[in-house]
């Protein structure tokens, strides 16, 4: 196997430059195709009308949708726009390619160290199963350490497998078998750690970035690639300045909680060399969702105790497990140096 290739003399504002281009590349291309451009009228209605009325309904529900409208989750939507990341998934890594090759002089000779290079700076390597051991696995259970809090409310509620309120039609076939649940926790995690995690990281750190940089820096434009979302928000609640209101809030909530996973998913590759536990962490925090403390402690009160003594055990859990769980990763990564 070839070594990895040095940083190169790219310069942080090369870095920078590439990482903008792969997250305009990525949420450019859900707009570039008729297809999977969303649509919507011009003159939308609310079952609530009148301004005052839009003014004290900041809670207020989806509008219903025209039928001319083209939504997020309109399964043909999904489709298309599920192609272009993949199409644009494949673009970022033969740029990032195209990077390494051009530092060996395009030379045919040398395209095989090219390969096995970039597949290392994308993290694309999956020990074969009878070398596996449970120092690979413990990266992958870290996020789920965080989560002990809102697991353990789930399980009062009897919502874990093959508990009494687990049903497989409810919780498995129509949360994942449809177009929305292969986007949320299949294409759209895969393909948003490759280029978000794999191709922005490998950019800095062929120009030489520091850890510190990578990990604080690079997410961030992970989180302003979901900005986007302020448009949708603002349309499918109604056109008003309540759901201007909302679309703000929930973009700046957006923000700032990508940017926070990005954190962890940074740092998770660069420990490990790996896209394989930023994957896992993502598809498992699209899963979970966002925590619901508030809720569960009122639903729950007879164990407010027990649920807030659980979230404060995955919090401190995530505290130890994070370098802890990585550390053999760390000593072999090519980036954790």
């Amino acid at each position: 196997m070839s070594p990895p290739p040095p940083p190169l003399a790219l310069g942080t504002p090369t870095a920078h430059l590439f990482s903008l281009l792969f997250s305009l590349t990525y949420v450019g291309s859900l707009y570039i195709s008729k297809h999977s451009r969303l649509s919507f009228s011009t003159t939308t209605t609310h079952s609530n009308k009148g301004e005052r009325q839009n003014n004290d309904n900041d809670n207020q529900g989806e509008r219903e949708k025209k039928q001319s409208e083209r939504w997020r989750d309109d399964p043909d939507v999904i489709r298309a726009r599920l192609l272009a990341v993949l199409c644009t998934t494949t673009v970022c890594c033969s740029v990032l390619l195209g990077v390494v090759w051009a530092d060996l002089e395009f030379r045919w000779e040398t395209l095989p160290t090219t390969l096995a290079q970039t597949r290392l700076l994308l993290g694309f390597c999956l020990p074969p199963p009878p070398t596996l051991s449970v120092n690979q696995l413990l990266p992958h259970l870290i996020t789920p350490t965080l989560f002990l809090g809102p697991i353990f409310s789930g399980y009062l509620g009897g919502q874990l497998p093959f508990q009494r309120n687990w049903i497989w039609e409810n919780h498995v076939t129509r949360r994942f078998c449809t177009w929305v649940g292969v986007r949320n926790y299949v294409v759209a995690p895969i393909t948003e750690e490759i280029v978000f995690r794999a191709c922005i990281l490998s950019a800095y750190h062929l120009s030489g970035a520091s850890k510190v940089k990578m990990i604080f820096l690079a997410p961030l434009s992970f989180g302003l690639a979901h900005v986007h979302h302020a448009w949708d928000t603002y349309n499918r609640y109604g056109r008003t300045r309540a759901a201007a209101k909302r679309a703000i809030i929930t973009s700046l909530f957006q923000l700032t909680y990508t940017s926070l996973f990005g954190f962890h998913t940074s740092y998770l590759f660069l420990r490990t060399a790996s896209i394989l536990p930023p994957i896992s962490a993502h598809i498992f925090c699209n899963v979970m969702g966002v925590p619901e403390l508030g809720w569960e402690l009122r639903r729950f009160r007879a164990y407010r105790g027990a649920i807030i003594s659980a979230y404060v055990a995955g919090v401190l859990g995530f505290i130890y497990t994070l370098p802890q769980w990585t550390a053999q990763s760390a000593e072999g990564s090519l980036y954790w140096y």
